[in-house]
C-alpha cells in the first residue's frame, strides 16, 4: 500500500462517473430537499432505540476487546518460540480479531468515543486511527521489496537505531518526512506502546505505524501476485496471501541483510498491546457508570445528549459510513485501479471478510440485533412501512452481493485482488456491490425523516468524496 490513496483523487473521479449508482437518489447531494416527518415517535421510544444502539455497542467492543487480547497472546506466544505453528496460530488469532472488530466499524462517524474529536465523545481520545488507520505504510516500518527487482527498502523503525526523521518510499527514490512540515524527528531507540503512540501524535494518519493492519503485515509479510503470478518474486502464485518467512524472527539476516529479529518482535508486540488498551478505553465508554458515553447518550449525566441530536449523529455516521468509507474508499479505489495496493487487508488477502462484516455491522445497528439475535428495539422498527420496504429491497439485494464476494474468495480460492481485475468474472458484482452502498447510505435520509430529523444526500456523504461520488 502507498501513501496518500485514501482520499480518491481526480484522477479516480471519471471511473466512478462510468460506474455511477442506481435506485433512490444515487450520491453527491442529489437531493438536496430535505425530508419531513412522516409518522410519530415519541421521545420514549427514540430512547429505548438508543439503548439498544447502546447494548450493542458494548457487546460488539467487549467481544473485539476479548479477541485482541486472544490476539495479543498468540503473537506472544509466536514470538517466544517463532515456529511455522506458532506463526499460523497468531495469523488464525488475527482473523478472528477482525471478524468482531469490523461489525464494531459502523460505530464511526457519528460522534462517538472510538473516533470523535470534538465534544464528549473526543473524551477517550479517538483511538481509531491507532487501531484501524488505512492505508498503512509499510515500508517506515519494515524492509519492503519492489517487485520488479531483488532489491529492499531500508531505512525504516525496525531497522534503525535512535532518531528517525524520515523513510524511503517502496519506489526506492522519494523520501518522506515525518509531521506536518516534513522534519518532525522521533527517538525510535526503544520500541513499545509509548513509541507507536508518539507516531500517532505527530504524524496521525499520514503514515500509519500501529493497528490491526501493522500486526497484519508483520505477520504475513507484501502479497504482490497482482502484476504477474507466475513471474512473482515475492509471493509465489496467484491467490496467495503474503509469506513472511519464521526467519524474521529468528537470530539472522532477513531479506535487508541485516539481524531485526529482536526489535522486529518488539515491535509487533507492542503494536498488538496497543490495539489491546485502545479497545479497552472505548469499551469502558460504553459500560453503564457516571460519565461514561452510554450514560450521556442516554441523556443521562452532566454530558447529556439530546435524543434527537444522538440519532441524528448516528443516522449521519451509518450513512456516512457505508456510502463514502465502505462503499468509495474500500471498494470504489480499488475497482478502479484495479490493485491490491488499494484494498483494506492486502497483506493477508481478507478484504472479501473486512467488507462482508463491515456491511453487517451496519445492519446490526439498523435492525438492533448481534450476532443474529435481536437486542430490542431497533431504530428499523420505528421507521414507516414504505421505508422499511424501501430499506428492506436494498438490503437483501446487498446480501446477496456480499455473499458472492466471500463465496467467491473462500470457496471459488478468488481473492478480492483477483475479483477487481479487469475481465474478471466477478468484477461486475463487486461494481454493482458498491453502486447498491451508495443507495444504502442515501436511504439513510428518508429514515431519519421519519424521526423528524432533517437530512439530505449531502450529510450522508464524506465532503471529501463528494465531487467522487457524484452521477
Amino acid at each position: 500500500m502507498t501513501q496518500g490513496n485514501k482520499i480518491i483523487g481526480s484522477v479516480v473521479l471519471a471511473t466512478l462517473l462510468t460506474l455511477g449508482t442506481t435506485g433512490c437518489g444515487g450520491g453527491g447531494g442529489s437531493d438536496a430537499t430535505p425530508t419531513t416527518q412522516t409518522q410519530s415517535i415519541s421521545v420514549a421510544q427514540k430512547t429505548a432505540a438508543l439503548t439498544t444502539y447502546a447494548d450493542i455497542a458494548l457487546a460488539n467492543y467487549t467481544q473485539a476487546h476479548t479477541d485482541a487480547i486472544a490476539l495479543q497472546s498468540a503473537v506472544k506466544a509466536f514470538t517466544d518460540a517463532p515456529t511455522d505453528e506458532t506463526l499460523a496460530t497468531a495469523k488464525a488469532a488475527w482473523k478472528t480479531a477482525r471478524e468482531s472488530y469490523g461489525t464494531t466499524e459502523a460505530f464511526r462517524l457519528s460522534n462517538g468515543p472510538i473516533d470523535a474529536e470534538s465534544g464528549f465523545g473526543a473524551s477517550w481520545d479517538a483511538p481509531e486511527g491507532q487501531l484501524n488507520a488505512w492505508p498503512l505504510n509499510e515500508s517506515m516500518i519494515d524492509y519492503t521489496q519492489v517487485q520488479s527487482s531483488v532489491s529492499v527498502t531500508g531505512g525504516n523503525i525496525i531497522d534503525g537505531e535512535e532518531n528517525f526523521t524520515s523513510f524511503t518510499h517502496p519506489n526506492g527514490t522519494d523520501t518522506i518526512g515525518l509531521g506536518e512540515d516534513g522534519n518532525a524527528t522521533i527517538d525510535i531507540t526503544t520500541i513499545d506502546t509509548a513509541l507507536l503512540e508518539e507516531f500517532t501524535a505527530v504524524d496521525g494518519d499520514a503514515n500509519v505505524a500501529s493497528g490491526y493492519h501493522a500486526v497484519e503485515f508483520l505477520l504475513w509479510g507484501q502479497d504482490q501476485d497482482y502484476n504477474d503470478p507466475i513471474a512473482d518474486t515475492i509471493t509465489n502464485g496467484a491467490n496467495k496471501a503474503g509469506e513472511r518467512p519464521v526467519s524474521d524472527y529468528l537470530t539472522g539476516n532477513d531479506a535487508s541483510g541485516n539481524d531485526n529479529h529482536a526489535r522486529r518482535i518488539a515491535y509487533i508486540n507492542a503494536t498488538a498491546d496497543l490495539i489491546v488498551a485502545d479497545l479497552a478505553k472505548v469499551k469502558e465508554a460504553w459500560s453503564a457508570g457516571a460519565g461514561s458515553y452510554r450514560e450521556a447518550i442516554l441523556g443521562g449525566g452532566t454530558n447529556a445528549i439530546n435524543a434527537d441530536t444522538a440519532i441524528r449523529q448516528i443516522f449521519t455516521g451509518m450513512g456516512v459510513f457505508i456510502k463514502s468509507e465502505l462503499a468509495n474508499e474500500r471498494i470504489a479505489v480499488a475497482v478502479q485501479d484495479p490493485s491490491e495496493e488499494d484494498e483494506h487487508s492486502c497483506f493477508s488477502d481478507n478484504t472479501h471478510r473486512d467488507i462482508d462484516r463491515n456491511y453487517q455491522g451496519f445492519k446490526n445497528i439498523l435492525k438492533g440485533q448481534y450476532l443474529g439475535a435481536s437486542q430490542g428495539t431497533s431504530f428499523y422498527s420505528l421507521a414507516s412501512a414504505a421505508h422499511k420496504a424501501e430499506i428492506d429491497a436494498l438490503l437483501n439485494a446487498l446480501d446477496t452481493k456480499v455473499a458472492a464476494i466471500n463465496a467467491a474468495a473462500t470457496t471459488g480460492a478468488t481473492h478480492f485482488d483477483t475479483q477487481i481485475k479487469v475481465g474478471n468474472e466477478h468484477k461486475q458484482n463487486i461494481i454493482d456491490t458498491y453502486r447498491q452502498m451508495r443507495d444504502v447510505g442515501d436511504a439513510m435520509v428518508a429514515i431519519a425523516g421519519d424521526y423528524g430529523i432533517s437530512l439530505t444526500t449531502d450529510d450522508v456523504t464524506d465532503s471529501e468524496e463528494s465531487a467522487q461520488g457524484q452521477n
